[in-house]
């Protein structure tokens, strides 16, 4: 397995990656007909993988061979509230390679880069009673700020609660 920066080229891989881990991760957290209805070709169109200014979120992906196996995303803090953090945006690895320290590699990947655009620390949402998720950023060092929110992604509204930890 590689990490490298994802290219334009890798829009509709990386969707479908992210489509099947919402649909196998939040079953039962969100709608059962929201998550089937998610198509991949919908959620490429809106990755833009041509940009490298550090400025603009950037995404890293795991390759194996020809298939991309996860990504994380990571940025600038787009939160006036924490100008000196940066933020992991997303972060998810296919269903089927679960169990295999990809999300660690790339968890850790996300972490360098910020550590390079100088940020001193990061911080990440979680959607609510996500517990896989909680367990896996707090494994990782991240602790719950107790800030929480109400976000619309997809065209759904999601509660989420933010992780921060010092990078």
């Amino acid at each position: 397995m590689i990490l490298r920066p994802a290219e334009p080229a890798d829009a509709l891989t990386v969707a479908r990656v992210h489509v099947r881990t919402w649909q196998a991760a939040y079953r039962g957290l969100l709608p059962d007909k929201f998550l089937d209805q998610l198509r991949p070709e919908d959620r490429a169109a809106r990755y833009d993988f041509a940009t490298r200014d550090p400025g603009k979120p950037q995404t890293i992906v795991a390759v194996e061979g020809d298939e991309i196996l996860g990504f994380v995303t990571t940025g600038p803090s787009r939160s006036s509230e924490l100008p000196d953090h940066g933020e992991v945006c997303a972060l998810y690895v296919d269903p089927e390679q679960w169990h295999r320290g990809l999300g660690a590699a790339l968890i850790a990947a996300g972490r360098a880069r910020l550590v390079d655009l100088g940020f001193p620390n990061a911080y990440l949402w979680v959607l609510e009673d996500n517990e896989r998720a909680e367990r896996f950023y707090v494994k990782d060092g991240w602790t719950a700020d107790g800030m929480r929110r109400k976000d619309r992604i997809w065209g759904i509204e999601v509660d989420e609660v933010r992780y921060r930890r010092e990078l």
